[in-house]
């Protein structure tokens, strides 16, 4: 079973070796990762399972660490004499990739890019191993899937812990903001602190609820590193009564770290956090499906026709006219949990009609978006789409003809060509707008481009 967790940043400079009397200006996290290393000992763990955000992390795939062992240095911080092993735990590792090829979650030990511990594992261990080494470890990356694939990856290592009837703690490595001052590693921008502020709160308390409600824009604004291996701990603890110490937070480099212990004291199956999220994101879309126009509609009805039967439907009947009569671009996106899913469309008609424009565009966000899987049908349910028509482009002379709110952008460069929606979730200014719309071109910060910009009628 899983006896407890604790949440804790990973800066190398907190090693005596490296920081050489700098780690003393972070000295509460310092106690409180001794703190951390002697409640360890205390709960005897057999595993340890090690969230880490610098292992290998891959779009829709959680890597586990396979072998029997592994070791690593802090040569790369100028201290490498300071250095870690671990042995693996082989067997948790194997039911963990069974339970979750079982359930469909995409997990396992395959693609290893580099086998030697990273310093996102060795900060949290160097301190554990002065308290207790009998132990074996798990290592696992995080990924570019949902929170809820996260939460329901610590679900599995907690059912692994289960039926191995293995004694095991979790360690959710993550350091928070690394925008909180200006000198800091990546500036400053002001959804850092709120990041460190709400997450230290919601920590703090245990409320793992709450992790969901992070957008991924701001948690991308906010530069945090570790919300994800906190949403796994926390899917450790699903159902379980928490006794939660909010050890300390400090960020004098620019960087928040935070620290946290929970020890298990049972069952509470009240704190099933997902289902919980799950069931309000279903009631949020059953009431946002009541409220869709036609435009949504149709571009609905031909997704999950296309995804469950992989038919591409016929224009209906009963559409307005100006769906049968008009032509325009028209670009149909797909979100999931907040999070874009797919997102496909035209600049100018390319069809005889708009519903024939959406229909495609439809079929193309669903299946055809080189930077998503195809949407499968157990996802139909939680799909959130709005269609965007486009109106008529026009040449602009600079940048200052454009408002991120109210305009769409088109930059072009040669054969490249970039364009970007307007009034989008954490797109706040036409600098921003600009640079996404290059980068989807392949175009250069730095490299001049032409300017167009357009309307759109938003559904």
């Amino acid at each position: 079973m899983i006896t407890g967790a604790f949440m804790v940043p990973h800066p190398p400079l907190i090693i005596p070796e490296i920081g050489r009397g700098e780690e003393k200006k972070i000295q509460a996290t310092v106690d409180s990762y001794h703190e951390a290393g002697r409640r360890i000992a205390c709960l005897k763990p057999e595993t340890i399972v090690l969230l880490t955000p610098h292992q290998v992390m891959y779009a829709d795939y959680f890597h586990i660490s396979p072998g029997k062992s592994a070791r690593g240095d802090f040569s790369q911080f100028r201290a490498g004499q300071v250095r870690i092993e671990a042995e693996y735990d082989t067997e948790f590792v194997e039911n963990l990739c069974k339970l979750a090829e079982a359930c469909g979650l995409p997990a396992g030990i395959l693609g290893e890019r580099e086998r030697r511990l990273d310093h996102g594992a060795m900060v949290p261990l160097y301190f554990v191993n002065q308290y207790w080494r009998n132990y074996k470890l798990v290592r696992i990356g995080l990924s570019g899937l949902s929170f809820t694939d996260h939460y329901e990856l610590g679900q599995r290592i907690r059912e692994t812990a289960g039926v191995l009837d293995r004694n095991a703690v979790v360690i959710a490595s993550g350091d928070l903001s690394h925008r909180l001052l200006t000198e800091g590693p990546y500036g400053y921008r002001a959804e850092g602190s709120e990041y460190d502020s709400c997450i230290m709160d919601v920590m703090g308390k245990g409320e793992f609820g709450r992790l969901f409600d992070f957008s991924g824009d701001f948690c991308e604004k906010a530069g945090e590193c570790g919300h994800r291996s906190f949403l796994i701990m926390a899917g450790a603890l699903d159902r379980s009564k928490v006794s939660v110490t909010r050890l300390s937070y400090e960020g004098p480099f620019g960087v928040g770290y935070g620290c946290c212990m929970y020890e298990v004291l049972g069952k509470d199956l009240q704190r099933n956090f997902k289902e919980q999220y799950e069931e309000k994101e279903q009631e949020r879309i059953r009431r946002q499906r009541e409220e869709e126009d036609a435009y949504v509609r149709l571009a609905r009805k031909t997704i999950e026709e296309y995804v469950a039967a992989g038919r591409k439907i016929e224009v209906p009947e009963g559409l307005p006219a100006e769906m049968y009569h008009s032509r325009a671009g028209t670009f149909v996106s797909v979100k999931k949990e907040g999070r874009l899913r797919g997102c496909i469309g035209t600049i100018q008609a390319v069809h005889g009609s708009v519903a024939e424009e959406i229909i495609e565009n439809a079929v193309s966000a669903a299946a055809r978006d080189p930077r998503f899987p195809p949407i499968e049908p157990g996802e139909l349910g939680r799909l959130a789409i709005s269609v965007d028509v486009l109106g008529s482009i026009e040449k602009i002379d600079s940048k200052e003809e454009l408002d991120v709110k109210r305009y769409g952008v088109i930059v072009t460069r040669g054969f490249r060509k970039g364009l970007l929606l307007p009034n989008l979730e954490g797109v706040d200014t036409v600098d921003e707008q600009i640079a996404i719309a290059k980068q989807k071109a392949g175009i250069g910060e730095e490299e001049e481009t032409e300017l167009e910009r357009f309307e759109v009628v938003r559904h």
